[in-house]
């Protein structure tokens, strides 16, 4: 391995915005609001502020999932926040998320509304909320929270890890690809390893486990993220790819998949959702044509 860099850290960190990369504009130091602007309200009683990233999409996809057993309490009206442009920071987002990152939700069903941030806290509190996708037998609960925090706890490595330096860094650090792409490839030889024994991830029931994986390693796999299928040799997890394909058929995760997405095809992308009927009228593909 070479290693052709001759920085020295200074013996004080100081932010150079400069230095900051493709996300120099959105990224800084400090936390709080940058600009005033209040967020828009929807008349179903969940309100989420959110875009199609792999966090993004482990809520609409467990919202649509949730409406598709029939509850319909599940309704909700799901806002992009462009987070290329700084929406994250706006002083109503943060109001709900004080971390400045999507998904956030806030629940006014309720006397007073709650915020629910972090995608992981997200996931438990709906499928508490709606008694579903999250076992209730003590053992089987702990073992799908087990793996829901797992995930919490490994996707770093998996996003802000290898997909930054392997395809977002200004600069190819081989050590920093090399360090994290083999963090990644243990995080998926453990999923391999545990498909291998059970249908889903925390058993043989589909639950919040499966939801909040999917979208990280499951997208992996299935060559959705960071272009590093060939590169990560994501033929070696034929458990994990199985797993990946019967997730993949499920309607409510495809159009979970939908909502707040601002890429890919027009047809797939749905970048606000308000009523169930917008799958097949507010594509932007459909928009487009009306404008035209």
């Amino acid at each position: 391995m070479s290693d052709s860099s001759d920085y020295q850290p200074p013996k004080v960190w100081t932010w150079d915005t400069e230095n900051g990369g493709k996300f120099a504009n959105i990224n800084r130091p400090i936390a709080g609001a940058t600009h005033d602007k209040e967020l828009p309200v929807g008349r179903h009683p969940l309100q989420l502020y959110s875009l199609a990233t792999p966090n993004g999409q482990k809520v609409t996809i467990l919202l649509e999932e949730l409406l598709a057993l029939g509850h319909q309490g599940a309704e909700y009206d799901a806002w992009l926040i462009r987070i290329g442009e700084g929406e994250q920071f706006g002083s109503g987002f943060v109001g709900v998320n004080p971390n400045s990152k999507i998904p956030a939700l806030l629940d006014r069903s309720g006397a007073k509304p709650i915020r629910v941030f972090e995608s992981g806290a997200i996931l438990q509190y709906l499928a508490e909320k709606f008694g579903a996708f999250l076992p209730t037998e003590p053992a089987a609960r702990a073992e799908c929270l087990s793996w829901l925090f797992w995930q919490m706890g490994s996707a770093p490595y998996l996003g802000g890890g290898f997909g930054h330096f392997y395809a977002y860094a200004p600069t190819k650090i081989e050590y920093a690809i090399n360090r994290f792409a083999m963090e990644t490839k243990r995080q998926l030889d453990v999923l391999e390893r545990q498909l291998a024994v059970t249908e889903y991830i925390a058993g043989n029931e589909y639950t919040i486990a499966d939801i909040a994986i999917w979208p990280w390693y499951g997208g992996l796999v299935k060559g959705r993220l960071y272009e590093a299928a060939e590169f990560l040799s994501v033929h070696e997890y034929p458990n994990v790819q199985r797993w990946a394909d019967a997730i993949d058929a499920r309607p409510a995760v495809q159009r979970g998949r939908m909502v707040n997405r601002v890429s890919g095809e027009l047809s797939s992308q749905l970048r606000e959702r308000h009523d169930a009927a917008d799958f097949d009228s507010r594509t932007e593909d459909k928009l487009a044509a009306t404008r035209a």
